[in-house]
């Protein structure tokens, strides 16, 4: 899914109208599903999910866990999500325990069933064989602690991208929200060097024209590009501003 050779971007979806996740999947290379600040459900991410799939282009469908958790991780495969990003890693025990549940037997303990990503057991068979090999498993980098140990995180066995969560990372180094910062920018240089090392892709998310241009210079290997919550406010704001400044 992610590589150091070829830059990927990507969209986020919160809002749980699977119209929202149809109509950006044609303009993105992957549709990262939220369920740890969204009000998703198992449910609701299975639709989200029927219509990325249904839509124009070749999105893949990934969602984020609401945690660390063998079974967040398990019901968001099972419905049919190609790869999952847990939040708040700070470990390589922890690296361990994510990527041991997004994987079958013998690398991991992903439970069995015939569920949608197995085409409800038609194709169950064949989804264990080749699962553990096309499922991606992204680690978020989002406190100090995870930063101290990035290095060992990025060589754990499994993990295939490490993200930058610059929301929680920025708040928890106590420069929230300052992405120009020496603090930030140090912390953001320390996971890309961790990536380079270890060949694994380092992506992370720009809300913004300037953290777009910004973090492609910072050499990102892909990147998340807005929300869908950010692009409605935004349009309505910008065009509602327009207008008025029109009539004045």
């Amino acid at each position: 899914m992610f590589s150091t050779e070829t830059f990927t971007v990507g969209a986020w979806v919160s809002l749980a109208d699977p119209a929202v996740a149809e109509m950006v999947a044609p303009d993105a290379e992957f549709v990262m599903l939220d369920t740890e600040h969204a009000p998703n459900s198992t449910a609701t991410i299975a639709n989200q999910i029927r219509a990325i799939e249904a839509a124009d282009g070749d999105a893949v469908p990934l969602a984020r866990a609401l945690d660390n958790d063998t079974g967040a991780i398990k019901r968001l495969l099972d419905v049919g999500a190609r790869g999952v990003m847990v939040p708040m890693v700070e470990s390589a025990t922890e690296t361990r325990e994510a990527v041991e549940a997004a994987r079958y037997p013998p690398e991991g303990s992903r439970g069995v069933a015939g569920t949608r990503a197995s085409a409800y057991g038609r194709d169950l068979g064949e989804y264990v064989a080749t699962a553990n090999d096309e499922i991606t498993l992204v680690v978020q980098i989002e406190t100090q602690t995870g930063l101290d140990n990035v290095d060992e995180i990025a060589a754990v066995d499994g993990v295939d991208a490490l993200f930058v969560g610059p929301a929680d990372l920025s708040a928890n180094l106590g420069v929230f929200g300052q992405f120009e910062s020496d603090v930030f920018r140090g912390a953001v240089e320390t996971i890309l060097a961790a990536g380079e090392e270890t060949a694994t892709p380092v992506g992370t998310l720009a809300t913004s024209p300037e953290g777009v241009d910004r973090y492609c210079a910072w050499g990102f290997d892909y990147l998340i590009a807005g929300t869908d919550a950010g692009h409605i406010q935004r349009g309505v704001s910008n065009l509602g501003e327009r207008a008025r400044e029109q009539v004045e």
